[in-house]
């Protein structure tokens, strides 16, 4: 194996690879954070300039800073957006995909979008490949990749230098064993690394030989994509906890990504840290069914950790000394891709390479599935809880999280179903779907939980645990008549007398059946829970923020005024009570200065600032 050419201009390595492996080019990009932005761009542009090159992109989860939608929404985003994403280079192809006009030379296709992105995106809808994470390289391989652009960290210079693929093994490692095949066979491909040495370097199988790669993009460091932590609700608490309370001491963990997996790792902290808070915080939520496991003694053999992405909770857990259960290769974490806020990417550059090895970065079937080294496996992976959310679940047990109704994807379907069936594999493990109750939209309340949906990411006939805000669902093996009991059990008292209604009349349950559960309802959870909050022990940014002080003044406001969008008596409300809201408090006038209409100069900026008032005064 020679070593890789080195370039330090994209446009010319471009070229370079042009020449290398010809016109038809299928380029794998890793999902998330791992893509070569500036050779991808260069790529791009060398297509869009000469329609007789082909360039098909096969990746997922395109990263674009938020932008917002509406005049609030843009007033919030913009000046985030230029404090954190600064100098984050732009995927040149995301805007044409979105509006549909890539020249006619150029496809792509995702198979996991940014969560809500695309859903008003015709053409993204249309190209969106729906995979399990596990299968998406073997279509990327029958398309017939033939260039791989992968952001590298590397460590030392000249011919002591390392390279690590870092925080996106996922993929790559998987295809790597078919790009040596290939190559030997005469075949002429392109493994090209972009080095940005802001990319924490992780050793062990992420690290790759530099005669791996074919081609070298000093490009210049640039910051790494960041995704800010959102507030965690009391609701989001209320899941965490009763989830944290089913992960037993020495088992496995996998965990989501977003605010309710926030609240799980802050809740098993609190179980290690605080066991007499822990306890009285889930008592205070109710008493245990009886027969039901309740873990919530500190952790003293400590967890391993098998989970597709590695969130920055994990780490939190590895310094609480709670991720301490080594598998048999000693590490204590295995995971495939990562993606989170800057002090995530610093703290795991600032452990030493001893410590970082103990977070091994792998190949996505090796973190997915049990095939290949099997018995290991199962050794390592006992008592495994994946908890994974979801958007909605039925009255039967299926779980709805990655498309609506109508066909449109939000998200994709990921490693999902792979944990679930894990779960059915593995000796005494389980498979958790997390999900709040209820949502707003248009002003009004909505189930999560409902009877029947056009779509399903997981099957009822691979029911489990579902948890929500108001409790545990034990769906597994269960008949059809106790799984809609249990559901009902933890579906918010709103809608309880509508769903039993459609459970009568399809015959899934007797017509005498009361609903035996305590209230239901948001006031009770926040009663329950405010006690805690108030006393510190479940903040609304457990695990830090990058939001100033004014902006976390202002999300509740924000989220609020999104969730009245359409209810238009909703939104004069609000008006009303900005309007006539009279003297403003320091931190309200602070958030009114971050948004710009602390002084308003129109009638419009006067009408939103009323919004945003009321908005602050109503939450």
């Amino acid at each position: 194996m020679r070593p890789p050419e080195v370039s330090s201009d994209a446009d010319a390595l471009a070229d370079r690879v042009i020449e290398h492996v010809g016109r038809d080019i299928v380029l794998g990009l890793p999902l998330g954070l791992g893509k070569a932005n500036h050779f991808a761009n260069a790529l791009y542009r060398r297509a869009e300039a000469d329609r007789s090159i082909r360039l098909r992109i096969f990746t997922a989860l395109t990263l674009q800073p938020p932008s917002g939608s509406s005049e609030i929404e843009k007033r919030f985003m913009g000046p985030l957006a230029e404090r954190l994403y600064a100098g984050v280079p732009r995927l040149v192809y995301a805007r044409p995909m979105r509006a549909g006009t890539l020249p006619p030379n150029i496809e792509v296709n995702e198979f996991f979008f940014l969560a809500g992105k695309y859903l008003s995106s015709p053409h993204a809808q249309q190209t969106y490949i729906s995979a399990n994470y596990t299968h998406a390289v073997g279509y990327l391989l029958e398309r017939g990749v033939n260039v791989v652009g992968q952001m590298v960290a590397r460590e030392g210079e000249g011919e002591s230098a390392r390279y690590s693929i870092s925080g996106n093994t996922d993929v790559t490692l998987d295809i790597l064993p078919t790009i040596r095949a290939r190559r030997a066979a005469g075949e002429r491909l392109a493994l090209v690394g972009e080095v940005n040495n802001e990319l924490p370097f992780m050793p062990g199988a992420a690290e790759l030989a530099p005669e791996e790669f074919d081609f070298i993009l000093e490009s210049g460091d640039y910051p790494l994509f960041v995704t800010p932590k959102p507030p965690v609700s009391l609701a989001d608490y209320a899941i965490g906890l009763h989830a944290a309370s089913l992960v037993p001491d020495g088992g496995t963990l996998q965990i989501g990504i977003g605010s309710i997996g926030d609240a799980l790792t802050h809740a098993l902290i609190l179980r290690h840290r605080e066991p007499e808070v822990f306890r009285a915080a889930l008592e205070a939520l109710g008493p245990t069914p009886a027969g039901r496991e309740r873990h919530c003694d500190p952790f003293r053999e400590g967890l391993y950790a098998a989970s597709e992405m590695f969130v920055d909770g994990f780490l939190d857990l590895f310094e609480a000394g709670i991720l301490k259960r080594p598998a048999e290769d000693g590490a204590v974490l295995h995971a495939g891709f990562f993606l989170g806020p800057q002090s995530f990417y610093d703290r795991l550059k600032a452990l030493p390479e001893a410590e970082r090895a103990k977070l091994s970065m792998r190949e996505i079937s090796f973190v997915n599935d049990l095939y290949g080294g099997e018995e290991q496996k199962r050794r390592d992976r006992r008592d495994a809880r994946f908890v994974n959310n979801a958007m909605m679940a039925t009255l039967l047990g299926a779980v709805v999280s990655d498309q609506l109704e109508d066909g449109r994807v939000v998200s994709g379907v990921g490693g999902q179903y792979n944990f679930v069936a894990q779960a059915f594999a593995l000796k005494g493990a389980r498979s958790i779907m997390a999900l709040r109750a209820s949502r707003m939209a248009k002003g009004a309340p909505r189930s999560n939980i409902v009877w029947t949906y056009g779509h399903a990411t997981v099957p009822r006939h691979l029911k489990d645990v579902v948890i929500t805000e108001y409790g545990i669902a034990e769906l597994k093996g269960r008949s059809d008549r106790d799984t809609v009991a249990a559901m009902l059990a933890i579906t918010d008292s709103r809608f309880q007398d509508g769903l039993v209604k459609r459970a009568r009349k399809a015959g899934k349950i007797e017509r005498d059946f009361r609903i035996s559960s305590a209230e239901n309802t948001p006031q009770r959870i926040v009663s329950a829970l405010s006690p805690f909050r108030q006393a510190g022990h479940l903040p609304r940014f457990p695990l830090g923020t990058d939001f100033t002080e004014a902006e976390q003044t202002l999300l509740p406001a924000l989220s609020l005024l999104k969730r009245q969008q359409g209810a238009w008596l909703e939104l004069a409300r609000t008006f009303r009570e900005g309007w006539r809201a009279g003297e403003t408090s320091p931190a309200e006038k602070a958030a009114l200065d971050r948004m710009g209409l602390a002084r308003p100069k129109s009638l419009k900026e006067t009408v939103l600032a009323a919004l945003v008032l009321g908005a602050l005064r109503r939450d």
